[in-house]
């Protein structure tokens, strides 16, 4: 049986995480493909984490700088390991490509943190997103990690374009794959809430995601009071888990700014609503909330940031805006306006199956993995910088790592 390790960041938390959701696709994409796969973290599980062994999915407790992973994996020796972001190939990397050097080692991005990083510090300084600095450190490394690896999966074709254009990386060790769902069949679609009986908006989010915590701030203090100024008996919804104290405080019953916490069932809370808000000023990568929004037939009214590599040259399911005023006039519009409402509907039932259906990418996916297996040497041979990075001279992380492993040994 064709054997696969997934070493994550995390365990994965699916109800929490857009992160969790697409580790669980690409998880199921290899189930489909009947492969032994073995799940494997540094990290403690929570009481969000999957339970991956009800999925025939072996997981296991590895340790940082400790050779006791060379010993697991040598033992696995599986023919693919599949890096959960640019930190854990950092640790973990070098160690495979010792002890497995015919694995495929595959970077996941989830998405681009350098970018994220960038576009939080341009805000922070009162600049806009399209100033951010983006040759930073964390860009050094996280770009680093992609030339080591064999392929790098990139979620979003603005950060594809971004990789090839700006940074000159070989398409050849770039892959994209954006989440991959299932569209919601015509019965499906029947059964979800109709405009008229749908009530108030709703905000989603991990509250441990900076780009959301920001969203949550900037609905409070900007648009929000707005929002209801025009729409004095609606109220605004707020999920997300991991809420720390200073969020909760926000709540406010007496301008409808209801706080909730962690929502067991996001689709559920999204499709009992009117509409989405996800006025993100800051982020990278695709935005779950906006995917799940429009899987449950709720328009969403977002920013620039939050419809980045979602909707391609498709209609907008709601409306992008920028400034306070649109933002506003946009939700305000889809709350009365049921023909927008539909159309924007509509809209986002068109993207899911244009852009996300997971059919239309598991078997290039599948293929490439494949061509990359029958011809390892001469991907790697093309990739000549990545084997620079492999040198002994270059290898910080590795004799970091090793500096590590010895003074815990004493």
């Amino acid at each position: 049986m064709k054997s696969l390790l997934f070493i994550g960041h995390t365990f994965p938390e699916p109800t929490t995480t857009a992160a969790g959701s697409r580790v669980m696709q690409l998880l199921n994409h290899f189930l489909k493909a009947d492969y032994h796969i073995t799940f494997a973290s540094s990290a403690a599980r929570s009481n969000y984490s999957e339970a991956l062994e009800d999925h025939g999915i072996r997981t296991e407790n590895i340790q940082l700088n400790d050779t006791s992973f060379d010993r697991f994996i040598s033992r696995l020796n599986p023919e693919i390991v599949i890096f959960d972001r640019f930190m854990t190939e950092e640790q973990y990397g070098w160690r495979v490509a010792e002890h497995c050097p015919e694995a495929i080692r595959v970077l996941d991005t989830e998405d681009l943190h350098f970018l994220r990083k960038a576009r939080q510090e341009a805000l922070q300084q009162g600049k806009r997103v399209e100033e951010a600095y983006l040759f930073s450190e964390t860009a050094k490394r996280e770009i680093a990690s992609m030339l080591r690896s064999d392929l790098s999966l990139i979620i979003s074709e603005v950060e594809l374009e971004l990789l090839s254009n700006q940074f000159g990386i070989s398409a050849e060790i770039l892959f994209y794959i954006p989440f991959l769902v299932d569209f919601p069949s015509e019965e499906q679609k029947k059964q979800l809430t109709k405009f008229e009986d749908r009530i108030d908006f709703v905000s989603i989010g991990n509250f441990q995601h900076a780009p959301n915590v920001d969203a949550i701030i900037y609905l409070k203090e900007d648009l929000w009071p707005l929002i209801r100024k025009r729409l004095p008996t609606a109220r605004l919804h707020i999920y997300g888990a991991y809420a720390p104290e200073n969020m909760l405080l926000l709540h406010d019953e007496s301008q409808g700014f209801l706080v909730h916490g962690w929502a067991k069932d996001a689709q559920e809370v999204l499709k009992m609503a009117r509409v989405c808000l996800a006025p993100l000023r800051f982020g990278a990568g695709l935005k779950g909330k906006i995917l799940d929004a429009m899987q449950c037939g709720i328009p969403v009214v977002t920013t620039g940031i939050g419809a980045e590599g979602m909707f391609g040259n498709l209609s907008v399911p709601g409306a992008v805006e920028d400034s306070v005023e649109g933002f506003v006039d946009g939700a305000v519009a889809l709350y009365q306006q049921k023909g927008r409402w539909i159309a924007a509907q509509a809209n986002g039932f068109l993207i899911v199956e244009s852009r996300f259906q997971r059919k239309n990418f598991s078997e290039a996916f599948t293929n490439q993995l494949h061509r990359m297996q029958t011809n390892l040497n001469a991907h790697r041979n093309r990739n000549f910088i990545g084997q620079i990075l492999q040198h002994q001279s270059l290898q910080a992380t590795k004799y970091m790592s090793k500096w590590i492993e010895e003074k815990n040994s004493n």
